[in-house]
């Protein structure tokens, strides 16, 4: 038990991660229906986009607090063109196709992205080291974070809310609720609904290339592959908060990341369970708790209102 602040804490960190890049899946999917199962690599080529700032743009010995707001813009960047290019060219074809057709699209991109970071990036066959920010660690409340992990804390939730702010309050927030209700009557009443739909995967691919940055941050290397299951867990947030809901999105990676870290922590003192709390298990817990949430509650922690769709 003296460990549990630690775990709680390393729960919410892991929880934002998967937060931030929830609330992705959540704009695209209340906006078109579409689950985009290549979020994770726009997150993915976020961080490289990041690190290709770092090594190849700015001088040697730049410090890290010049680099960084510079890393989020090439990290934006990155994550904003890919994500605008799969928008026009894989799926808008497809959207008046079987919903089928586009999700095989959205598996097939992001093995794609993948092997093309992996075939043409210097070295990124082997994980890449991350500029890391100095100073740290701090212990509060009995639980130790590193500097990395407070530009995590910090992103998550001022990425949700300013999202929120705008899909509630702008005028090409309101375009986003009208065309989420119902496409066609939006575009009777003169809203421009292909303009929405680039600008919610744009929007997504923003957060997507925070949460990479953050990644980095955190854990010091970033490699090609750490956007598939980091994907598959926001989208496991987004459907236990109430796909559609953009706090929802975020609360269930918080809460995903919560239970996953407190499964793996303490369910190997449980007699008999001791194979099952290792690392290794994590993922099966995080969809262990998935299952258990549409049995119990198909529409999500917080269901899918039709004000918060984005």
């Amino acid at each position: 038990m003296n460990e549990l602040p630690q775990q709680l804490v390393n729960g919410l960190l892991l929880g934002s991660m998967y937060g931030l890049v929830a609330i992705g899946y959540t704009m695209v999917y209340g906006i078109v229906q579409l689950i985009n199962f290549a979020h994770g690599e726009i997150f993915m080529v976020g961080a490289f986009g990041a690190l290709t700032v770092h090594l190849y743009i700015l001088p040697d010995g730049t410090s890290i607090w010049v680099a960084l707001p510079l890393m989020l813009l090439g990290a934006v960047i990155v994550s904003v063109l890919v994500a605008i290019g799969a928008e026009r060219f894989a799926y808008r074809p497809l959207r008046g196709a079987p919903r089928l057709a586009p999700l095989i699209t959205a598996i097939g991109l992001s093995l794609a992205l993948q092997q093309a970071v992996w075939a043409f990036y210097p070295e990124a066959k082997s994980k890449l080291p991350f500029p890391q920010i100095e100073g740290g660690p701090f212990a509060i409340g009995g639980a130790t974070i590193q500097t990395g992990d407070i530009f995590l804390l910090i992103a998550a939730p001022v990425s949700m809310a300013v999202l929120a702010y705008f899909v509630m309050r702008t005028r090409t927030g309101r375009g986003m609720q009208a065309t989420a209700q119902d496409p066609d009557t939006a575009k009777l009443m003169g809203v421009n609904t292909d303009r929405i739909i680039v600008i919610a995967f744009a929007l997504g691919a923003v957060f997507a290339a925070i949460g990479g940055v953050a990644s980095g941050l955190k854990y010091g290397q970033i490699d090609f592959k750490m956007g598939f299951i980091l994907g598959l867990k926001a989208f496991t947030a987004a459907v236990l908060g109430g796909i559609g809901n953009i706090y929802g999105a975020m609360i269930g990676g918080v809460v995903l990341g919560v239970a996953e870290t407190l499964a793996t922590a303490y369910i190997s003192d449980i007699p008999g369970l001791d194979k099952f709390g290792s690392q290794s298990w994590a993922d099966v817990w995080a969809f262990i708790l998935l299952i258990l949430v549409l049995l119990f509650r198909p529409q999500g922690l917080l269901g899918e209102r039709v004000a918060d769709r984005a």
